[in-house]
């Protein structure tokens, strides 16, 4: 009896084996079965997760084959009717917080978390498309036009506002799709367009802008042309307060100098002086002594040394100019001359 048994389930054996057909998945997707019926265990979606790239065996009509890819995917949402996920204007419209309408072309960046493909096949779609078109458009049309709605209209025009926002966007997509087996890597915005009106009206703005911008520059350059002049005046002054107070010193250390020299020629002066009056006074002194009346005749006699003597006649003890001829005495004296000349 037992071999009888046995031999019964290799029948079987060998009947499925010929009865299966070929499953794949590709070099990025994950597959997922589905037992309709089953013999052994329970039957629905199985919790394992075939790997990526290989090929397996089931028997049709009682198995179901699913796959999912795990590659990154871009959810695009654009004006333009050129590219996109969609042939026709699918960009987000929006209002923003300051009561101005704007569109706004994004980008989702989403996976799946291949671990939870069988979750995905049984609690949110059964293949890649209807997630992406049903799951991640419709929730990534929604929520990321809250939070871009929070940015003044003039903020869109700031790079890092946009970022900072993109990111909020990322976390709160996330949240609602991450427990449904998606992982959103990145929320990317694009292009951004006003209303016609508002548009004309900021660039208006940004024109004046612009000149405002233009004229704040002529007058800083006005103003640094200013201080340049201002301190080339002030070094040219500094330069002539500085000649003038070189020529100062130049003429105060001269006439310092001089008058230092003045002051020493009228002490040379003073002391010749000093000298000649105390030889004089020693002099005086010398003469008003009992050797003065010798000094005195030695003066003369040297003075007189050498000297013709002539003898006047003398009356009454003396010499009388009152009664003597002088042109005669002259006379006389040169007649004499002349015949002692002879």
């Amino acid at each position: 009896m037992k071999h009888f048994f046995i031999r019964i389930v290799l029948l079987l054996a060998m009947f499925t084996a010929a009865g299966c057909v070929p499953h794949t998945t590709g070099e990025t997707e994950v597959g997922v079965r589905t037992r309709k019926m089953a013999f052994f265990g329970p039957k629905g979606v199985e919790s394992r997760v075939f790997a990526p790239g290989a090929t397996y065996f089931f028997l049709p009509f009682i198995n179901d084959w699913h796959v999912f890819d795990t590659k990154l995917q871009n959810l695009e949402m654009t004006y333009s009717q050129v590219r996109g996920d969609r042939k026709s204007r699918d960009d987000l419209v929006l209002k923003t917080i300051d009561g101005n309408d704007i569109s706004l072309d994004v980008i989702i960046a989403y996976r799946i978390d291949a671990d939870k493909a069988p979750y995905i096949l049984q609690y949110v779609a059964r293949d890649d498309a209807t997630l992406r078109d049903k799951i991640v458009r419709t929730v990534a049309r929604s929520k990321p036009r809250d939070i871009f709605g929070e940015l003044k209209t003039e903020a869109f025009y700031v790079a890092d506002a946009r970022e900072a926002q993109s990111g909020k966007a990322r976390k709160a997509l996330q949240a609602i799709l991450g427990p449904m087996g998606i992982i959103v890597e990145k929320v990317l915005t694009n292009d951004y367009r006003f209303n016609p009106e508002y548009q004309k009206a900021i660039e208006d703005k940004k024109v004046a802008d612009q000149q405002v911008e233009k004229n704040k520059s002529a007058q800083h350059a006005a103003t640094e042309e200013y201080k340049r002049k201002l301190e080339e005046a002030r070094g040219e002054v500094n330069q002539m307060v500085a000649d003038a107070d070189g020529q100062y010193l130049k003429d105060k250390i001269e006439a310092d100098v001089y008058q230092e020299q003045q002051q020493l020629l009228a002490q040379a002066i003073q002391a010749e002086g000093v000298a000649d009056a105390s030889g004089i006074q020693e002099m005086n002194n010398a003469l008003a002594g009992s050797g003065g009346e010798a000094i005195v005749k030695l003066r003369i006699a040297e003075a007189i040394q050498g000297k013709r003597i002539i003898l006047l006649p003398v009356s009454e003890g003396g010499m009388n100019l009152k009664t003597t001829d002088i042109n005669r005495l002259i006379e006389t004296l040169g007649i004499k001359a002349l015949s002692g000349g002879k």
